[in-house]
């Protein structure tokens, strides 16, 4: 079996490019919101002025036996990064090369400070979404017509690279924070209690349930958990408590609060809650101020009885 190596473009392989990019457009055409037509016709200049672009990358699967036989592009925008160009030739596919093409662009939006990436997929392209699933890419709720081919619906996913589904090694680190405070102080256990861990397993196999960590150069530094309920109230309508937001005391004052909180307000906006809500302990006003900033309102009052 031929080993297949991906590869970054150099600025003067705009040729290469042209080659693999048109090939592409012409075995996939509904896979891209551009086309063949359009890009045949670009100069020299315009295949240079990709690879020049200082805020994007271009990755080839490449080998001596098949040639260039993947493609990808990752571009640096405003909002984060953005994933595209994304193919892999009919006689390569099933051998992993899609996954590694997202691996490699990702990896590099990672180490340029990017905080999220998103891409647009085809709604019957049912390998893509399987694999970008799998990657921890989520629906937005952005929906469009393929520019390409307005007949084809395409939805937008996002994958956060500063937020990440909770793993049980890092029970240790969220328990610390919440036990960071004058309340938590007050109420949290060692670390390494056993019951944080049953707890922690009770937790990853709800699906209604999401232990959230925020992570900053492979160090957990941010916490919450999010929990659907479904009720009948609003016409059926599921809703996001917000519980357990927490962020450690060395990344305090960098905004990462208020990211975290508006990453869980449009997941749940995704995933088509009507509310989303919280509490906070009356003795909290420094959070209080936090939460109206971001738009909550002070609506109701909380009653808790506590059993211990």
């Amino acid at each position: 079996m031929r080993e297949i190596a991906i590869v970054q473009l150099g600025p003067d392989e705009g040729e290469r490019l042209k080659e693999v990019r048109l090939r592409a457009l012409q075995e996939s055409p509904d896979a891209f919101g551009s086309s063949y037509a359009r890009e045949v016709g670009f100069s020299a200049e315009d295949w240079a002025e990709r690879l020049k672009n200082p805020d994007s990358r271009w990755w080839v699967a490449t080998s001596d036996g098949l040639g260039d036989v993947g493609l990808v592009c990752m571009l640096l925008e405003e909002t984060g990064a953005h994933l595209l160009s994304m193919w892999v030739a009919p006689e390569a596919r099933g051998r992993g090369l899609a996954s590694r093409l997202v691996d490699r662009s990702v990896e590099w939006a990672r180490s340029s400070g990017a905080e999220q990436v998103q891409l647009w997929a085809v709604d019957r392209n049912h390998a893509a979404r399987a694999l970008y699933g799998a990657k921890g890419f989520t629906p937005s709720g952005k929906v469009m017509a393929l520019p390409s081919n307005p007949a084809l619906m395409e939805t937008n996913y996002v994958l956060s690279l500063l937020f990440r589904q909770a793993r049980k090694e890092d029970v240790p680190a969220i328990v610390s924070m919440l036990a960071d405070d004058p309340l938590g102080a007050t109420r949290e256990g060692a670390p390494d209690d056993t019951r944080y861990l049953m707890a922690f397993d009770r937790i990853e196999a709800n699906p209604y349930d999401e232990l959230i960590v925020a992570e900053q150069e492979g160090e957990v530094v941010g916490t919450m958990q999010l929990t659907y309920l479904a009720g009948l109230s609003r016409l059926g309508a599921e809703r996001c408590q917000i519980e357990a937001v927490r962020v450690a005391a060395s990344t305090r004052g960098q905004g990462l609060g208020g990211k975290m909180i508006q990453w869980a307000v449009d997941r749940a906006r995704a995933r088509g809650c009507a509310v989303v809500q919280l509490t906070s302990d009356k003795s909290r006003a420094d959070a209080h101020r936090f939460y109206a900033a971001l738009g909550f309102t002070a609506s109701h009052e909380g009653y808790k009885l506590s059993l211990t």
